[in-house]
Order: structure tokens, then sequence, then C-alpha cells
């Protein structure tokens, strides 16, 4: 029982430190797509906290954004996440699903101002604002 629980708190040390050295290189990383790419999941997730708790935000768009969240933190997935590349995958998918989803109804202002990087990423994931003259 010792060695298993030794292997235990290797095992949940050796995650965290990986966990440690992602977040240490994702934020050393330059400006650009492979960046923003790293920064997709946080970015949605505390925009979708923020954007929860915004009066102008209509009830539907709060639960889409609240499963999105929820797809997030879940530990269960379509995909195991131990698998390489494409183990995220179903999270990105759902998350900007929704999130598109969302933005139908959120006024622009309000959500680029919730939006917590650049805003460039979520102009790809929800389209650019229509043009003044529309």
């Amino acid at each position: 029982m010792e060695k298993l629980i030794l292997v235990a708190g290797v095992a949940l040390a050796l995650w965290a430190l990986s966990c440690l050295l992602m977040v240490l290189f994702a934020s050393r990383l330059p400006d650009g797509l492979l960046r923003q790419i790293a920064e997709f999941l946080p970015s949605c997730v505390t925009a979708a906290r923020t954007l929860r708790r915004h009066p102008d935000v209509p009830r539907r768009a709060k639960v889409a954004l609240l499963v999105a969240v929820l797809w997030v933190v879940s530990p269960i997935d379509l995909l195991p996440e131990f698998l390489p590349v494409i183990g995220p995958l179903d999270d990105v998918v759902a998350v900007v699903l929704l999130m598109r989803y969302a933005a139908r109804s959120i006024p622009r202002a309000t959500l680029l101002a919730a939006w917590p990087s650049d805003p460039r990423l979520l102009e790809r994931l929800i389209g650019r604002a229509p043009a003044a003259s529309e």
C-alpha cells in the first residue's frame, strides 16, 4: 500500500510540474498564432465566467456559456486528454460551437470587454463585426 501511495504521489508531482512548465513556456511564446492557440481555452473560460454575471447577456447565452465552462472543467471527455493533439480537440470544438452560439445574442461591445486576450482571436472565433452601413 505504501508503494502505491508513493507512486501516486510521484505521478501527481510530475503532473503538477508538467502543468507548471506548460504555463511557463506558454507565457514566453512570441506573439502570433501559437500563442493565441495556447491562450484560447483559458480565454474562453475567463470570458464565459465574466459574461455569465453580466446583465446584458440573455439567459440562453448564459446557459450556453455555463455548458462551455462545465465541458472544459469536466473530467469526462469524448476523447481522452492523454491522446496527443486530438485529446483536447473535443473541448475546443465544444467551446467554439457554444461560444459562437452565445455570441449571436450578446452585444459585441460586451463580448469584447469580457475577452481577456487579443481580440483578433475572438473575431476569428465569432466573425468580424458588420460594417457600420449595414
